[in-house]
């Protein structure tokens, strides 16, 4: 999750460059090295990139003390601009193969409801986000409302010029999550398709860059995870592991092989939120946790259709209009029991419970829970 990385930046000038920054170095920057256009071009770009990265640091200090502050706003929104996609992963059921972009106006509307609920990180994915024809307004709009402006992407369509695009309509975060080392029947995202656009985003972005890889959910070879996040630090890039359900959306536990990965590449990421997760710690081992899903109220997943659903694996509740949320639908279900919880992996839900884990105990009963009423999909093992 974005607002758990507080000051450490991913992208650091070395002492050799911030010294002919800021005080010149005449000596060196008089050989003809260091008057070409395009050193100092590198020079300027570099600049831009860790000043970015600073003034970002302090937006997400700034969302976490809102956040501990006051629980009656949304810390996190994803929301989908397109729920086609350009690929057809085995394990996905969030995207489809036909539906149309949402129309700008539409998203444009719905960005403005969240900011007026207040909500402080909103993340753009699908189906593919950038398949939508207007991205860059929407991400511009985010970045008007003062809201920090994330994107989930499978990577395929990013160029050199898309992302200096992206640089300029203001997006500050961008994840990936690649399977495996080449591609298969499960996923087309692999390294060897992407590694070209992991280095377009190292020489070009001024966004922070997150390479999520993945165990679990019928990835067939687990130590792909340790090439992925070895390439990724390589290249300057955060780097993370998550745990994937199947196309089912059931978690199976990690096996033996899969278990060992994950924790090689925690210890990869020491210095990144992915440590943060326990949550993803006991899934590994096959148990279940015990904490209060803010969903609904912290966390927010609007579909393409506007509603708002508790996340991207329990499409259908509360399943309100975006429009007709209010404070009272975020607090009844800050306080709402959700019975899928205890076998959850959805790791925003993970994340944005951290803020509020030590405080209100949840009162209402949840779909689970009332008779009657419709049931979640609880993921359990199997």
């Amino acid at each position: 999750m974005l607002f758990i990385r507080l000051i450490e930046s991913p992208f650091k000038l070395s002492k050799y460059t911030t010294r002919r920054l800021l005080l010149g170095n005449s000596a060196n920057l008089c050989s003809n090295e260091g008057t070409s256009q395009d050193t100092m071009a590198d020079l300027g770009f570099r600049f831009r990139r860790s000043w970015t990265a600073m003034h970002r640091r302090s937006r997400e200090l700034m969302m976490i003390l809102k956040g501990l502050a006051s629980t009656d706003h949304p810390i996190l929104a994803h929301i989908i601009p397109i729920r086609r996609c350009n690929l057809s992963c085995a394990y996905c059921n969030e995207y489809d193969e036909v539906s149309k972009p949402v129309p700008l106006s539409v998203m444009l509307e719905r960005i403005d409801r969240l900011a007026h609920l207040g909500t402080t990180i909103v993340t753009l994915s699908g189906g593919e986000p950038l398949l939508h024809p207007e991205l860059d307004e929407i991400i511009a709009r985010i970045r008007k409302h003062g809201i920090i402006a994330g994107m989930i992407t499978n990577g395929y369509l990013l160029t050199a010029d898309r992302i200096r695009r992206l640089n300029q309509a203001g997006l500050e975060h961008l994840q990936i999550s690649i399977d495996n080392v080449t591609p298969d029947d499960v996923s087309k995202k692999s390294l060897k398709v992407l590694d070209k656009k992991l280095q377009l985003l190292s020489e070009h972005a001024e966004f922070h860059i997150n390479i999520n890889s993945v165990v679990g959910g019928g990835i067939r070879n687990p130590k792909d995870a340790l090439e992925v996040g070895r390439r990724a630090v390589e290249l300057g890039l955060t780097s993370t592991i998550g745990i994937i359900h199947d196309s089912t959306g059931q978690l199976r536990p990690l096996s033996e092989p899969e278990r060992d990965v994950y924790l090689r590449m925690k210890r990869m990421a020491k210095r990144s939120y992915a440590q943060l997760n326990f949550f993803q710690d006991n899934i590994a081992h096959g148990r279940a946790n015990d904490w209060r899903c803010r969903s609904g109220a912290r966390y927010l997943y609007v579909c393409e259709d506007g509603l708002v659903h508790y996340c991207s694996q329990q499409r259908g509740y509360p399943a309100k209009p975006l429009a007709q949320y209010t404070v009272d639908d975020i607090r009844r279900e800050y306080l709402t029991v959700k019975g899928c919880a205890p076998r959850c992996t959805v790791a925003c839900s993970h994340y944005t419970a951290y803020m509020d884990f030590w405080r209100d105990p949840q009162t209402i009963l949840g779909p689970a829970e009332s008779e009657g009423s419709p049931q979640l999909v609880q993921l359990e093992t199997r």
